[in-house]
């Protein structure tokens, strides 16, 4: 396969580095390494900082100078909002200008809606990867065109059925992790639950769960939600659980793979659940809740799944799940959630797409 100039459009908000501040943006970060490692021609669209290792250029993200009258319209957004619709809006239009002379495909790995709603203007496939449930910004974009022009592929099943009556043909890309990276470890004898802290990944939920269980409990991730950190997770930690903080790929690996077992607490429908697979690879079993494409991941030999919120069942299953083979659950990683299968995935796409 021939080396591709690719420009893959990331997150305006938060930059492509560690400490990742979510799943999209470690997801970004590893396909962007991945493609590179394979001798692609990468230009990362990201937000400022983001490491430049990966080639990365930094969306325009300029401030808008509107003036006082606009600023005082009643429809007048946040400001962060006009930020990233003013970024992605001179993105399209710098590659609708003269994307075909310096890419053979864009890769929208975004959550904006304009990369798709402004696809037509390009000279250049575009391939979208839906990473969400549906949202009315990305709805309304597909539907501005009477065929909409963009490849679209989905994270999971699951997430490719829930866009299904809009984008009909999507194709299950599933997010990969690097096996190198996440290792297995040796277990322990303690719980791990890693993610962003807030409401909608329950990680107040993980910690009933394990207090119900009589297992200490290590939570480790971004606090993106500082009230909610401080009204329904401060209060609760301490007697045997603890928040370790806002950890890179090392130092989390390090932790799943010192673990007994890692719990999983989504609130919402998961359209994937990277952590999901950064346990599994790390040799832990994995104990959650059966909501959006967590049932897609585990196998009875890696994982147990209780009914969605019910906090005594999942407390109930932890200590089946801390039993479970930890030789499975780093084969299941390697077979299904690696980054060489999504590497594989996209790159053949692209070489398809861009003939």
């Amino acid at each position: 396969m021939s080396s591709l100039r690719v420009a893959l459009i990331a997150s305006a908000r938060h930059p492509i580095t560690e400490p990742f501040a979510g799943g999209l943006e470690a997801h970004t970060w590893g396909l962007a390494h991945a493609l590179i490692t394979r001798g692609h021609e990468v230009e990362l669209f990201a937000a400022p900082g983001s490491d430049p290792a990966l080639r990365a250029r930094e969306l325009p993200v300029r401030t808008v100078a509107l003036s006082p009258a606009a600023c005082s319209d009643a429809s007048m957004p946040s400001a962060t909002w006009m930020r990233e619709h003013h970024a992605y809006l001179s993105l399209m239009l710098d590659l609708a200008r003269d994307g075909a002379d310096r890419f053979d495909i864009v890769h929208n790995n975004s959550l904006h809606y304009l990369p798709i709603a402004m696809a037509s203007a390009l000279r250049v496939p575009v391939i979208t990867t839906l990473h969400t449930p549906p949202t009315p910004w990305l709805e309304s974009a597909i539907q501005t065109h009477d065929r909409c022009p963009v490849v679209f592929t989905a994270v999971s099943r699951y997430t490719a059925s829930a866009w299904h009556p809009v984008v009909p043909a999507a194709r299950v890309v599933r997010n990969g992790i690097d096996t190198g990276v996440w290792q297995a470890g040796p277990g322990g004898s303690d719980l791990a639950w890693s993610g962003r802290l807030v409401p909608e990944k329950g990680p107040h939920l993980a910690i009933r769960a394990a207090r119900a269980a009589g297992v200490p409990l290590h939570l480790a991730g971004p606090i993106s939600d500082a009230q909610f950190f401080e009204e329904q997770v401060a209060p609760l930690l301490g007697d045997g659980v603890d928040y370790v903080g806002h950890l890179d790929r090392h130092e989390l690996a390090h932790l799943l793979g010192t673990s007994a077992a890692a719990l999983v607490t989504p609130g919402w429908a998961e359209p994937y659940g990277l952590v999901v697979a950064e346990a599994l690879a790390c040799g832990t079993p994995v104990c959650g809740f059966d909501r959006g494409a967590l049932a897609e991941i585990l196998t009875p030999d890696c994982g147990r799944l209780a009914p969605p919120g019910d906090v005594d069942a999942l407390a109930a299953l932890i200590p089946q799940v801390m039993q479970l083979d930890r030789h499975a659950a780093r084969r299941r990683a390697e077979r299904f959630c690696s980054l060489e299968r999504t590497a594989d995935a996209y790159t053949a796409l692209y070489d398809e797409v861009a003939r």
